[in-house]
């Protein structure tokens, strides 16, 4: 009986020897989705850890459901959510298998709204000014939670206003042509974006409460990602990087840099920042 004892902790010690080798190869698959909040922060985070010795490989997603379920398996090891209210379903099906690594930004919002210039401030005075908007209100892509939401603000106030699907790309063309023309447009839009710097917005009171209140974007890993790369955890948790920064990254990038030169202009512009977050860093 002790021989097979024996025999089970070597081979125990043997197991936890590879992957602390593995841990040492410090290797790490990024998860993110291809989205103008999102990639800011993937490729600053990248950043700081490459700093920190690691290397990192970066997979781009283009749906939730995908990404969160190669995160699942293990595909990519972690990958930056808004867990609360954006992609909550995702999360919670999957949450047994999954661990909160650290917070990285805050702010997130997501509603219907229209140009400052609109004298109107609520979603209950949509109806009463229908035909100055066309009847209608400018949508994403179908499938989005923001599209989700709008669509229940629609019932929920009884709203006599088409809700349109297209793209981000035809709303961002739409809410350009009606502010050259100071026209009346209502919109589904967020923050942070580099549209609401360029086309000021205001969004509309919702007394109803059907958009969600600011939401919280966090890194998350595989279940026992913290546990395995400790340090990496502590590199991480480092990062904080405020809204106002990523719109002015993809305000950097809409006015004809790449993501990867928007990113490398910042980190280099915020050298100090960065090499205080080394500080706090575990060693």
């Amino acid at each position: 009986m002790k021989g097979v004892w024996r025999a089970l902790s070597a081979a125990a010690m043997i197991g936890m020897t590879v992957f602390s080798a593995q841990a040492e190869e410090k290797s790490i698959k990024v998860g993110t989705m291809s989205w103008e909040d999102l990639t800011p922060i993937t490729g600053i985070t990248k950043k700081v850890l490459e700093d920190a010795g690691y290397s990192v490989d970066v997979v781009s997603f283009s749906e939730w459901g995908i990404a969160y379920a190669a995160l699942a398996k293990g595909d990519v090891q972690m990958l930056a959510s808004q867990t609360d209210y954006v992609a909550q379903d995702y999360w919670d099906k999957n949450k047994n298998k999954l661990e909160k690594i650290s917070p990285v930004s805050h702010g997130l919002y997501q509603a219907i709204a229209v140009p400052t210039y609109v004298d109107i401030n609520s979603l209950e005075q949509l109806n009463e000014n229908a035909d100055k908007f066309g009847g209608k209100i400018v949508g994403i892509e179908p499938g989005s939670g923001l599209m989700r939401d709008a669509s229940t603000a629609v019932k929920e106030y009884d709203l006599k206003l088409q809700l349109v699907e297209g793209s981000t790309a035809a709303m961002t063309a739409a809410l350009k042509a009606a502010y050259d023309r100071k026209e009346w447009i209502a919109v589904t839009v967020w923050e942070p974006s580099w549209m609401v710097q360029k086309y000021p917005v205001k969004y509309l009171q919702d007394p109803k409460g059907v958009f969600p209140p600011p939401q919280s974007y966090y890194w998350i890993g595989q279940k026992g990602f913290s546990e395995a790369y400790p340090h990496a955890r502590e590199v991480i948790a480092s990062v904080y990087v405020p809204l106002a920064d990523i719109t002015a990254i993809n305000g950097a990038v809409n006015d004809g840099k790449t993501m990867d030169e928007a990113v490398a202009d910042w980190t280099a512009a915020h050298a100090d920042l960065l090499k205080r977050w080394g500080n706090i860093k575990s060693e």
